[in-house]
């Protein structure tokens, strides 16, 4: 049995090296980035107004002008006009190019315009008011974007604006969520006396969808041929199995001889954690890298973000972001293994704080729906104090 951090150490040297897909601009939304973006000219492309009102020269604000004559309007998107003269003044509108000549902005709030004047209230004019300067935000050339970036709306507004319609994007790998086990069947069947709903692959099929991936979902009964040839047959198909259940050490526990049939080599089975010690890890010579999951449903969820998840995202070349929140309260743990403590999480003065939640355990996954996450305890301790910090694992947005 290896260590959490053992585990995380071992999946994280075996990514996944995704090819480089290129995708329509309004289909690349939760994609990453697999090249720069550059800017095409200065941003801005010129001297923009950013308020409604008149442009002046400041130097005659400085020498006490107070009235100006209106020379006439600068419209967005129209060419750039010329400021006659220090005691005129141009109505402007937003996003409109600066008059040349002219170098401040005064908004209308602070004028009164009556016959073809303009006179501005007492009020402070700084010089370059109201003023977007060419090139303030990036020059032409500079780099807007770095690969590895995850792409949201507001990367694709980027991207729009430097008339990029095909983004070169990291491909989601092929994935195949599998479960097991004669006790389960479909969701949209009658269970047994004795059987539940497959609620762990709706689950990490789910998981994968909010991250953009999709995924192929099945099922395998306690059956080890048929274990075998399925578990063969989807190896040669797929670049990443999640497989829930059949992991530990009972009878009909075959996924682990079928994985290492199929030609993937184990390289660790248990953690020294809780929930989800009989987790397992593979990788295939040519085939698909394999997470076991035990088949608890929070162990299943609970291994899903705490390594599957973060080995997705290191595959693409994305950030993981870390979280910490600090206990709220007292709380015990007695067997030397690191312990994940379901957690409600509450902002106070800018601190998160995290609540322990009782449950019924790793079968207990109706308790997830009152949780945000998982507090992860060290396994060298039996007592966590109030006020302490420890890493934190989220699973909602």
């Amino acid at each position: 049995m290896i260590s959490v951090d053992q585990a995380t150490a071992i999946t994280l040297s075996h990514l996944f090296s995704p090819p480089v897909l290129k995708v329509p601009l309004r289909d690349a939304v939760n994609h990453v980035l697999a090249t720069p973006v550059f800017a095409d000219r200065d941003f801005p492309p010129f001297d923009r107004v950013t308020m409604d009102g008149v442009a002046i020269a400041y130097k005659a604000w400085e020498e006490g002008r107070r009235t100006f004559v209106i020379a006439g309007v600068q419209g967005a998107g129209a060419s750039q006009m010329d400021l006659p003269g220090s005691e005129v003044c141009i109505e402007v509108m937003t996003g409109a190019v600066l008059p040349r000549g002219a170098d401040t902005v005064i908004r209308y709030e602070d004028l009164t315009m009556n016959n073809g004047m303009a006179t501005v209230a007492d009020v402070i004019v700084d010089k370059y008011q109201n003023v977007h300067h060419r090139g303030s935000d990036a020059a032409a050339g500079s780099a807007l974007l770095s690969p590895g970036q995850r792409i949201s709306p507001a990367e694709v507004a980027l991207m729009a604006s430097v008339g990029i319609t095909s983004v070169d994007v990291r491909a989601w790998p092929r994935v195949a969520v599998l479960s097991s086990g004669d006790e389960l069947v479909a969701v949209e069947e009658q269970p047994g006396p004795f059987q539940i709903r497959r609620s762990n692959t709706e689950a990490l099929v789910s998981a994968l969808r909010s991250m953009g991936i999709e995924a192929e979902a099945g099922h395998l009964p306690d059956d080890a041929d048929i274990i075998k040839r399925e578990i063969g047959r989807t190896a040669a198909e797929c670049d990443v199995m999640i497989l829930s259940g059949g992991v530990s050490k009972g009878k009909y526990d075959y996924i682990p001889d079928a994985l290492e049939a199929a030609g993937i080599r184990k390289l660790f089975h248990q953690v020294s954690q809780r929930p989800g010690k009989p987790f397992w890890f593979g990788v295939g010579s040519r085939g698909p890298v394999a997470f076991a999951l035990p088949g608890n449903p929070v162990s299943t969820f609970m291994c899903f973000y705490r390594y599957v998840r973060p080995w997705l995202l290191h595959s693409l070349g994305t950030e993981v972001k870390s979280q910490a929140a600090v206990l709220a309260e007292d709380f015990k743990f007695a067997p030397a293994l690191t312990y994940f403590l379901q957690v409600r999480v509450s902002g106070d003065g800018g601190v998160m704080k995290a609540w322990p939640a009782a449950g019924g355990g790793s079968g207990d996954f109706a308790n997830l729906a009152s949780v945000d996450g998982f507090l992860e305890l060290p396994s060298d301790r039996e007592v966590f104090r109030a006020g302490e910090v420890f890493p934190f694992l989220a699973f909602r947005p």
